[in-house]
């Protein structure tokens, strides 16, 4: 009776301690999820580089995960950046850019049980993961450029506006396109007829001195109202146009930035056009918690919110521009703008 009671109790032991076991695993999952970003530009950039991985660290602060990232990648070295972070069972890889679709779809067939995301991937892309393992996060390009051009279109005095590419990519494209589009329907509405100059591309995000050279270039043909797509590019393209205002002893050539408010950062900063990544990788990251991950795509907008325009530069843009602007935006919220 004895040794049967001893043995009843030592069972009972083993299942409590089992429990106890299974418990800790299950918190210990719920609270180590790790998320990764790996990027071509440099995350101290001051632009898209610096922007991305703020909106990284903000959605894991939010989620309680881990993060890590690796900076300044060769195009050659996409995928082996991106398997090292799934062969370190991180939970999500964030690639910030559509640069990064091949290496992602190659890993994502690979890696199985790894979630992958894609800032600014094709639509089509998910579909395309043999896995379901791959998100695109979809910003609106053409709302982006309407963001920065319903502004230039306002401000230009010469009618001559530029911008700067990084990379020659579809929806770098059709940042410009919106951009030009934007400030020519504005501009026509304060009687002037602008051009947008011949947009240069460096091929790469990270050649600052490329985007000086590209800046000063433009400043010699007559622009005086700037916008890009280019990240440490955007770095050196607004230090020429300081340059160039100093040179002159006013400022009178601008530059809008993106995609994070940077108002201040430059003397030559008159408002920001801002993207809210933080929201759709926090989405993706509650996605990869409740196991509903991949095969999707998650849009941003000026409609909910993830687009939107930074703080104005009060100093340089006149109240009556600021309403005009102000109230442009609204239009492009309610589906109105160019209708």
């Amino acid at each position: 009776m004895k040794k049967l009671t001893a043995l009843v109790l030592v069972l009972a032991m083993v299942m409590a301690l089992s429990l106890a076991l299974v418990s800790c695993g299950n918190e210990e999952k719920k609270d180590g999820f790790k998320v990764a970003m790996i990027c071509d530009s440099n995350i101290k950039d001051g632009g898209w580089g610096a922007a991305c991985y703020n909106a990284m660290v903000n959605a894991a602060a939010a989620q309680g995960w881990e993060t890590a990232y690796s900076d300044s990648i060769a195009q050659n070295a996409y995928y082996e950046a991106i398997i090292s972070y799934c062969n370190l069972d991180y939970d999500l890889i964030f690639a910030p850019g559509s640069q990064y679709s091949d290496a992602v779809l190659q890993a994502a067939a690979e890696y199985p049980d790894v979630c992958f995301a894609l800032l600014n991937g094709a639509a089509t892309l998910p579909e395309k993961a043999e896995n379901k393992n791959v998100t695109s996060l979809l910003p609106n390009a053409t709302q982006i450029g309407w963001i920065a051009g319903a502004l230039a279109g306002l401000m230009t005095e010469s009618c001559k506006l530029g911008f700067i590419g990084g990379m020659e990519l579809e929806t770098t494209k059709a940042k410009a396109k919106g951009f030009e589009e934007a400030a020519k329907y504005v501009a026509a509405k304060e009687g002037k007829t602008v051009e947008l100059l011949n947009v240069p591309y460096v091929g790469n995000f990270n050649d600052a001195s490329k985007g000086k050279e590209f800046a000063s270039a433009l400043i010699a043909d007559g622009a005086d109202v700037f916008f890009g797509d280019a990240s440490a590019v955007d770095s050196g393209a607004r230090a020429a146009i300081d340059e160039a205002n100093t040179k002159a002893g006013a400022i009178t050539i601008f530059d809008i930035a993106q995609p994070a408010d940077i108002l201040g950062q430059n003397p030559c900063v008159i408002c920001s056009q801002i993207t809210d990544n933080a929201a759709m990788i926090k989405a993706c990251m509650q996605a990869v918690e409740n196991k509903t991950f991949g095969g999707e795509v998650i849009y941003g907008t000026m409609e909910n919110g993830c687009l939107s325009a930074g703080k104005i530069n009060t100093e340089l843009v006149p109240a009556e521009i600021q309403e005009k602007y102000n109230a442009y935006l609204q239009e492009m919220i309610n589906g109105t703008f160019m209708k």
